[in-house]
């Protein structure tokens, strides 16, 4: 761990991946304003049922996103259980070292930050620090596009929402701020701004996150809570991409597997062409690299997952997938082994040639032939590219959705050169 804490101390906050956890609490979510104003003064506390174990995986800051509909007296009740329920751990003012610039994650450890609309700048903030906030609250201009009457024009129609002071100032480091266009981020965006941007844009975003946070998530039509494929996002740098945690397959096989990394703390540094602002990397364009020449021997599957259509002489066959920027995307597989998913042996070898390694992740998926309904998953384990060990190594399986297959392993010999 002693590489990644130099790093630490070093990089700013958007600089990183981070890990996004989509976890809506129950109770958690204080909807008011749509309903009767009889029960604007009702005291909700929000179910924070993982504050205990917050830090208990990772010591690195935990970004609470607040999806906030509520009357300016229900944020003062927000404001208050966030101060009850995290304490010291709750960022409520900036870092004397960091007045105008992120921070890096070493700086904010055990720290937790929220995500919302603030009124004002961090000076402000401070200078209002210990001042009686109760009923004080501002409105904030928001631009809404609305559709005339005979819908042939776009009017646009301001509505001003109300935001307290008191859930305001606990808004430090991670300002949510609508996206207008990246001409205008380039110009005015400040250094605490978070933007939030659908899946439909990607490469026009690429310049913006070597200076700025973004953050992606689905777009509102996938009402089946379908996920995108992340990798696009990360190939471009953008630090925080949004997934249906509830919804397994393949998009969060490859969010588990990319945060692996750096110790499963949820935070990994962003490689230096990603981070660099002098840098013409472009993940489409692949000019100049430093190409790692991959080769796995596939030797044997131990114990593998029994087939819902058969007993343990199923028709087993693994798929290696490699995930990257688009040159680096490809696939090859094994030989279908019959009647034996006990300990199948392929003895097979395989060589990839991978241009980026530094964003490509190694897929391992087991398979049971089916002719007519086609393949049956059995399970898969993904990891990056450079956390693989070189040598005889063991590959855990993990069911659809991530649990542990143990004692169902491949057994393969790993080695690669750049």
């Amino acid at each position: 761990m002693t590489f990644y804490e130099n790093f630490l101390n070093f990089f700013v906050l958007h600089t990183w991946f981070l890990s996004k956890i989509q976890d809506d609490f129950r109770g958690g979510k204080i909807n008011l304003e749509k309903t009767h104003r009889l029960f604007e003064k009702l005291d909700i506390q929000c179910s924070y049922i993982h504050v205990k174990n917050i830090f208990k995986t990772s010591d690195y800051p935990v970004v609470l996103s607040l999806e906030n509909h509520c009357s300016p007296a229900q944020q003062e009740v927000m404001a208050d259980n966030l101060q009850t329920t995290f304490g010291e751990s709750l960022l409520s003012d900036m870092l004397d070292d960091f007045p105008d610039t992120l921070p890096s994650p070493e700086a904010l450890k055990f720290k937790v930050l929220v995500k919302n609309k603030k009124i004002g700048t961090l000076k402000e903030t401070r200078e209002r620090k210990g001042s009686d906030k109760r009923g004080d609250n501002q409105d904030k201009e928001t631009g809404v596009k609305k559709l005339s009457g005979v819908m042939l024009f776009k009017k646009k129609k301001i509505r001003k929402l109300k935001i307290s002071l008191a859930l305001s100032d606990l808004v430090i480091y991670t300002k949510a701020e609508k996206f207008r266009n990246f001409q205008h981020s380039r110009l005015y965006q400040q250094f605490n701004e978070n933007n939030s941007i659908g899946e439909t844009r990607s490469m026009s975003l690429f310049f913006n996150t070597r200076k700025f946070h973004y953050q992606k998530y689905p777009k509102a039509t996938r009402a089946d809570s379908s996920n995108f494929n992340p990798q696009e996002f990360w190939n471009i740098g953008c630090q925080m991409v949004a997934l249906n945690f509830q919804t397994p397959g393949l998009p969060m096989d490859l969010q588990n597997g990319k945060f692996l990394d750096n110790g499963g703390s949820g935070y990994i540094l962003k490689p230096h062409f990603l981070r660099d602002s002098k840098s013409d990397f472009n993940p489409s364009n692949i000019k100049e690299s430093m190409p790692v020449t991959l080769t796995i021997r596939l030797i044997s599957g131990i114990q593998l997952p029994l087939s819902h259509s058969s007993s343990n002489k199923g028709d087993t066959l693994v798929i290696i997938e490699v995930f990257g920027v688009p040159n680096d995307q490809m696939k090859q597989q094994t030989r279908v082994i019959k009647k034996n998913a006990f300990s199948p042996r392929w003895n097979e070898t395989f060589t990839f040639i991978i241009h980026v390694p530094e964003l490509a992740l190694i897929r391992f998926v087991v398979e049971s032939q089916g002719l007519i309904a086609g393949n049956e998953f059995l399970g898969q384990y993904t990891l990056p590219l450079l956390c693989m060990n070189k040598g005889y190594r063991r590959v855990p399986l993990l069911s659809r959705t991530g649990e542990s297959l143990e004692p169902a392993s491949l057994f393969v010999y790993v080695w690669y050169i750049r």
